[in-house]
């Protein structure tokens, strides 16, 4: 059976270009899976499909937008006045951070009796604040990197607790935005400062040097586990949406026991943080063997060279059946019957 499906992406937060990407291709695929698709910028409104495809074949920009890019959007409340939205069945959200993924318009959308894919307010909540994420899994017994929250404590203080080099990130920051390896004393301050600029807090995390991996959750169950291959130090922007700078393992080469605990992390976390149809949670393996968790993702990159649809092409789900997965799940659990079966 096909829906009538709104994709929204877009929306003012930095990571703008990301989201659109994603919404492009998140569209096209659904189109694929058979459904009815219009793409909505939420900052603009339905875009035609000459600007779909522009999205489509442009991808991810080196750079993120600037903040006085950014400052030039009108932002419009598309969700109650766009009238193509009143007769959807589903909206599929491949927003990404700020509004549209810290459960602004997740709570709208609920307002409007609107149902949406991913997550709810609460574990949107949860995901996007990195010190209350890191204190839940704490609690949990997961381990994840000791840090320190700023602003506050001083480059010594931060330093004789956590040791150097240390990583400096902003607390709802996404997309490796503003994520910094800190070497030396001059380069924690200026790190320091930069994410002070931008967010109310600061997560100075320990460094654990070893294997970046991540896990891609859908409904109940964990893909296939994949490994990051950097060519910088950490897995940054540049890396992470620039082609070339990072291979891209799925799945990766670990044994079937060292894949389950990982595995049996990332639903654990995916769990704790009440987060629902979809997720990314990233680990670092270290040298002896210890997984740490790093963060989790209620709204991951949807692009197909993305990290969740690649886990699902290693586990024989096309992008256009994860797509049409995804959708399916959030009608089936926010309208509480069986879900639709594809036609």
């Amino acid at each position: 059976m096909a829906l009538r499906i709104a994709v929204l992406m877009g929306g003012t937060s930095d990571e703008r270009e990301v989201s659109l990407a994603s919404g492009a291709q998140v569209a096209a695929a659904l189109r694929v899976a058979g459904h009815h698709v219009i793409a909505v910028d939420t900052t603009r409104g339905v875009l035609p499909r000459e600007e779909e495809q522009r999205l489509f074949e442009s991808g991810v920009d080196a750079l993120p937008p600037t903040e006085q890019a950014l400052d030039l959007l009108e932002t419009e409340d598309v969700l109650t006045q766009a009238r193509e939205l009143r007769d959807i069945d589903l909206a599929f959200l491949a927003l990404h951070g700020g509004r549209g993924e810290d459960g602004t318009t997740q709570s709208l959308l609920e307002v409007a009796g609107i149902p949406y894919t991913g997550s709810d307010p609460t574990g949107c909540v949860l995901a996007m604040d990195k010190d209350l994420t890191k204190r839940l899994l704490r609690d949990e017994g997961i381990p994840t990197p000791d840090w320190i929250m700023g602003p506050g404590p001083t480059t010594d203080e931060v330093v004789a607790r956590l040791g150097l080099p240390l990583i400096v990130k902003a607390s709802r920051g996404g997309s490796s935005l503003r994520l910094r390896l800190a070497h030396s004393m001059p380069e924690l301050a200026d790190a320091m400062e930069e994410a002070e600029q931008y967010d109310d807090g600061v997560v100075f995390e320990k460094f654990i040097r070893g294997r970046e991996l991540t896990v891609g959750i859908v409904g109940d169950g964990a893909l296939p586990v994949g490994e990051i291959i950097p060519r910088h130090e950490i897995f940054d922007y540049k890396c992470k949406y620039q082609p070339g700078m990072a291979a891209e393992v799925f799945p990766a080469k670990l044994s079937p026991k060292s894949a389950e605990l990982v595995q049996e992390f990332a639903l654990r976390t995916h769990r704790l943080l009440k987060l629902d149809d979809f997720s990314r949670v990233d680990f670092i393996r270290d040298d002896g063997g210890g997984v740490w968790c790093l963060e989790a993702n209620s709204l991951p990159g949807m692009t197909a060279n993305s990290l969740l649809p690649k886990a699902a092409k290693a586990a024989g789900i096309s992008f256009p059946e994860l797509c049409d997965q995804i959708a399916r799940l959030a009608l089936e659990r926010r309208r509480g019957r069986p879900p639709v079966q594809s036609s």
